[in-house]
């Protein structure tokens, strides 16, 4: 692992960039409802949905990709389609070519992180590759913390009530090709220099051959026609479908709803509580890896979703006082639930791991569907009703803990083994 380490800190940026740029679609979509003057709330649900279509069209063949061409160019590509999505929209932003760059953007993620989870494996070490994996989600939680206090900053920044030219070069380059009306496009010009840079790193470096593991590799087409014969893949199909659902209608609209709700500025306080959900979703990853170790994950799985039902009731239907906290906490209560489902159901098939794993990463799909279903639910009643339609999502994901049964549970040990 020391020979690698600079290749495994390299990967590390790479997951970085990949949650900078993914996740700061919650903070955006009121200016983008407010600059592009949608109409109604299925408008900006619309964008989320082509982002996640895009990266559920492309998961099965990102995985078929590599073993055909290997994975520097699938890495290239992986970075090349978000830099031509970036790069588009910030010269011509406009609601459809934003949609277009979301469907572009989303296809190389789906590359990417096909290619990342294999690639860091083979350079960390298979002896290291549950706390490499660890690092990785603790880097995309990070990067999604600070990308909504950047999008912050060059808003206060760009405002042309208080923007001074000639104080900062950076400001003053980013204002020259920024449009005054729409400050937060500037982010996109933030993305293509960042991602311009990664296609340079990955150009310049040489990364080890990936032999992709039974469960990393696409399986036969006689095998996925198996699995879908099996009800237990469809519901735990299901589940990942919810739980992406959750997380995205969550994050994207909570914004939206505490300036409609309660007033609140979306572009510094809407924005910074988007950034605490992250957070919060970080520190549970940490917390969880301990928990996991002590309790049975059906039972962790049931008390997250209890926790997150009181929370997402409270969050809206409470004060503001309640709701910035409430919301945010959300992001603590679900941080477990994806790998917990994830790892259920994989434990719960016998055999074709591989193909399950597919089938399981298409449910990512969810993250099209969930905003997509809270905003045209909002736009009939109103945002509140639409997001109380999350919990629907988190009533199924709850109710894994009870039915599901693995042929394998997750080893738990008593507190007083844990430090021994």
């Amino acid at each position: 692992m020391k020979r690698n380490i600079g290749l495994l800190a390299l990967i590390m940026m790479f997951w970085f960039v990949i949650s900078f740029i993914t996740n700061i679609l919650g903070p955006l979509i009121p200016d983008i409802i407010s600059g592009f003057s949608l109409t109604n709330l299925a408008m900006a649900g619309f964008i989320p949905t082509f982002f996640f279509i895009a990266y559920a069209i492309m998961s099965i063949p990102a995985g078929i990709l590599i073993d055909r061409f290997g994975e520097k160019p699938v890495l290239f590509c992986g970075f090349l389609m978000p830099f031509i999505g970036t790069i588009l929209f910030a010269c011509m932003p406009t609601y459809p070519m934003l949609l277009a760059s979301c469907f572009i953007i989303g296809l190389g993620m789906a590359m990417l992180q096909t290619v990342l989870n294999p690639l860091q494996r083979a350079v960390g070490g298979e002896e290291n590759y549950a706390f490499v994996a660890e690092l990785a989600q603790f880097m995309f939680g990070i990067a999604s913390f600070i990308s909504p206090l950047v999008y912050t900053y060059l808003i206060k920044k760009l405002d042309p009530v208080t923007y001074e030219a000639g104080k900062n070069i950076f400001i003053d380059s980013l204002a020259a090709v920024t449009p005054t009306s729409l400050p937060w496009v500037s982010l996109y010009w933030v993305f293509t220099v960042i991602l311009l840079i990664m296609l340079v790193a990955v150009a310049i470096s040489k990364f080890p051959r990936i032999e992709l593991k039974d469960d990393e590799r696409a399986g036969s087409t006689a095998s996925y026609f198996e699995l879908f014969k099996k009800p237990y893949v469809w519901l735990f199909f299901l589940g990942i479908f919810c739980y992406v659902s959750t997380e995205q209608g969550t994050s994207i609209f909570m914004s939206t709803f505490l300036e409609k709700y309660h007033s609140v500025d979306p572009q510094v306080t809407g924005a910074r509580i988007v950034s605490y959900f992250w957070g919060c979703m970080t520190a549970g990853c940490l917390i969880g890896m301990l928990l996991l170790k002590l309790f049975d994950s059906k039972r962790i799985l049931v008390y997250s979703g209890i926790l997150t039902i009181i929370l997402l009731i409270s969050a809206l239907y409470g004060p503001l006082s309640i709701a910035e906290i409430a919301f945010p906490a959300i992001g603590f209560s679900i941080s477990m639930m994806f790998s917990i489902v994830f790892s259920l159901a994989l434990n719960s098939a016998s055999k074709h791991h591989g193909s399950f794993a597919g089938i399981l990463c298409s449910g990512l799909a969810g993250g099209a569907g969930g905003p997509l279903i809270v905003s045209t639910i909002a736009d009939a009643t109103n945002l509140r009703i639409g997001m109380l339609f999350i919990l629907v999502f988190v009533i199924y994901i709850t109710a894994i803990g009870f039915w599901a049964k693995p042929l394998i549970n997750n080893k738990t040990v008593k507190l007083s083994e844990l430090f021994k």
